[in-house]
């Protein structure tokens, strides 16, 4: 067998794919049988096994899931929407099979590895979770509850995916005056320029385009996107207020953390508002600050959400004279990938090398990564918006490191996916600054997937880590884009070579907390309005959202924004009564950064304690036992104000 699969799923063969998913299912099923019908259940005879049915089945779907999203059609969709009540009815049959959870109770009181313990235990909530201990009509209800979320949260994010795909805004040469040049010249088409609500065009406008009433335009159908998808939330929150209070909580929130760090919602309410309360009054004064210096270049108006970009970006301007434009030519793409690669040779001793193996477009690369004394794994790395390729970025596992039925370790593979400004004719793919964050970030859960050492899948990688810790590593990573010891490994002119001036560097960094506080609330925002949502029942959805604005945000909202209705985090992604994780790991990953940058980047014996202690380690512990293992202590929340500057 190969050390390595090969990406060759295409439409063309896409339905084999699906045959083989659904043997999968079949064949897991007698699997658990006769793995049931064995006198004496070990952890060797029974929860090893179960583990490798599960990765299997996610090796055959995991493929399909991943082209659904970066080459998207009609036949992936089909494929996909098929399988997804398939995964789903199986998963709750086999989560609510109460002869695999009684033997998972048995094994647990036997000897075990710490690892193995953690495999047990998690799998034994995942059972209680799955309903295991309800009686037959409940547990065909929340069946059936399953079947219908996963088929919502589908349907809401095809729904946005087609709003963001349909939707265009024709502009002429006086519309895109004194626009930068690049932006420009993606946005010609024959009628004049177009811009879209994909991610980079969208942004274009809304931070360059100097009419106003284009930018209103262009902000309205950004959001008010897929209004269909306001049925879908009221239907989505009753389903899974009704599968909380099946399971025995009082609200989803509460179901929600039950595979969490956060102890209760009040918990990460009172997280929150104590975060809110410390950035509202800096915020006030950003936008404050804002609203004198639009004043004083004559916007005879008081500033409007549709403003806040453009008015920021000439600000950030005349502040710290950053143009994005300015610094684009110094981040080609390829350069800052190997950039990247190039400081984690030497934070992590890391090696990358480029292989030729199928991808699934021509601008996608595939790297074979190893240590020193060991292979790592794989990982696909597709930077570049398209067609039919779903907005944002992410990262996404494919294989899991773990030991395999004949004691062979198998290697982990991984897929970063971004939506970067496209190469032209002319011009290759230029990063922004904030998307050689992003880059940084992604890389930082590829490492968490793939530097493993855990032979048990389940909690090998990313897999088992609880999900408000899950962004520490990817949020420690991004934290170094900045600094200028690893712009220098890779930020040079693509045409002159030349080195990003130093005073550039000193005005990227210098600038990195601008409108901080602001940029906190609005995330605070929709952290508090996705934990309150979460924890009534029924609830009004615009007023919950009308409550938290007035709490936290000092930017004044349209009435006409729907911005739930392309909240995809919580609606279409695992997110829901989750979003506030991406501040809850931002304390870690904070903390993480200072004991690097305080000591030394490049602190061999901090690297490697970080390496081994939080990356090697995937989710086969707690992780606040990783990060004290690897810092000494418990995290501080200073940090996270001390990183943004908030004072």
């Amino acid at each position: 067998m190969p050390k390595f699969p090969e990406f060759t799923i295409t439409d063309e063969n896409i339905d084999k794919q699906k045959e083989l998913v659904l043997q999968t299912i079949e064949d897991n099923k007698k699997k658990i049988d006769e793995l049931l019908a064995q006198s004496n259940k070990t952890y060797e005879n029974f929860v090893r096994p179960l583990q490798w049915m599960e990765e299997k089945l996610g090796f055959y779907f995991s493929p399909i899931s991943h082209l659904n999203y970066v080459k998207n059609s009609p036949k992936t969709e089909e494929v996909y929407n098929t399988l997804l009540p398939e995964l789903s009815r199986y998963h709750t049959e086999l989560g609510q099979n109460e002869k695999i959870y009684e033997a998972l109770k048995d094994i647990l009181e036997q000897e075990l590895e710490p690892a193995q313990r953690k495999v047990v235990e998690d799998m034994l909530i995942e059972f209680e979770l799955s309903g295991v201990a309800l009686g037959k009509k409940a547990k065909e209800e929340l069946k059936d509850i399953n079947i219908k979320l996963s088929e919502l949260t589908s349907a809401f994010g095809q729904n946005l995916l087609k709003a963001t795909d349909a939707y265009e805004m024709i502009v002429d040469e006086s519309d895109v005056e004194g626009m930068p040049e690049s932006l420009k010249e993606a946005a010609k088409c024959e009628e004049g320029y177009r811009f879209t609500l994909k991610q980079p065009s969208y942004i274009a406008y809304m931070t360059y385009g100097p009419n106003r009433e284009k930018r209103e335009q262009l902000y309205r159908a950004y959001v008010t996107r897929a209004p269909e998808n306001e049925a879908l939330i009221d239907e989505i929150l009753a389903l899974r207020h009704k599968k909380a209070r099946l399971l025995g909580f009082d609200n989803y929130a509460e179901l929600s953390l039950e595979t969490k760090m956060a102890a209760s919602p009040e918990q990460v309410v009172s997280f929150l508002r104590d975060l809110a309360q410390k950035s509202k009054p800096q915020a006030k004064r950003e936008f404050e600050a804002l609203q004198s210096f639009a004043k004083e270049q004559g916007a005879d108006y008081p500033l409007e959400a549709f403003d806040i970009a453009y008015w920021s970006e000439r600000l950030k301007k005349a502040k710290y004279d950053i143009d994005d434009e300015e610094y684009k030519p110094y981040f080609e793409k390829d350069a800052t990938v190997n950039g990247l690669f190039a400081f984690l040779h030497k934070l992590f001793k890391l090696e990358f090398k480029e292989i030729d193996t199928p991808v699934w477009h021509e601008s996608v690369k595939c790297y074979e990564i190893s240590l020193p004394k060991r292979l790592v794994g794989r990982l696909y790395v597709d930077l570049e918006a398209r067609e039919g390729k779903r907005g944002g970025a992410w990262m996404d596992e494919w294989v899991t490191h773990h030991e395999d039925e004949e004691g062979e370790i198998v290697y982990p593979v991984a897929y970063i996916v971004a939506n970067f400004a496209p190469s032209t004719a002319t011009t290759p793919s230029l990063l922004r600054p904030d998307d050689v964050v992003t880059l940084f970030h992604e890389m930082g859960h590829a490492l968490h997937h793939l530097l493993s050492e855990v032979k048990e899948p389940a909690v090998s990688g990313i897999a088992g880590v609880e999900w408000d810790a899950v962004e520490f590593p990817s949020q420690f990573l991004e934290n170094f884009a900045y600094e200028e010891e690893v712009l220098r490994l890779f930020a040079k002119h693509y045409k002159t070579g030349e080195p990003l001036p130093a005073e550039m560097i000193k005005r990227l960094k210098e600038a990195k907390n601008f409108q901080s506080a602001m940029a906190m609330v609005r995330q605070l925002e929709f952290g508090l309005f996705d934990m309150l949502v979460h924890m009534e029942w029924p609830v009004d959805v615009q007023r919950v959202l009308n409550e938290v604005r007035e709490e936290v945000s000092v930017v004044s909202t349209p009435p006409y924004n729907k911005f739930q209705w392309g909240f995809s985090h919580i609606f279409a992604g695992g997110y829901a009564a989750g979003y506030y994780s991406y501040k809850w790991a931002e304390v870690l990953s904070a903390d993480a950064f200072f004991m690097f940058v305080d000591n030394g980047i490049y602190n061999d014996e901090i690297a490697q304690s970080y390496l081994q202690e939080i990356l090697c380690k995937g989710g086969s512990r707690p992780a606040i036992e990783s990060f004290k293992a690897f810092a000494g202590r418990e995290p501080q929340n200073e940090a996270l104000l001390k990183l943004c500057g908030i004072t």
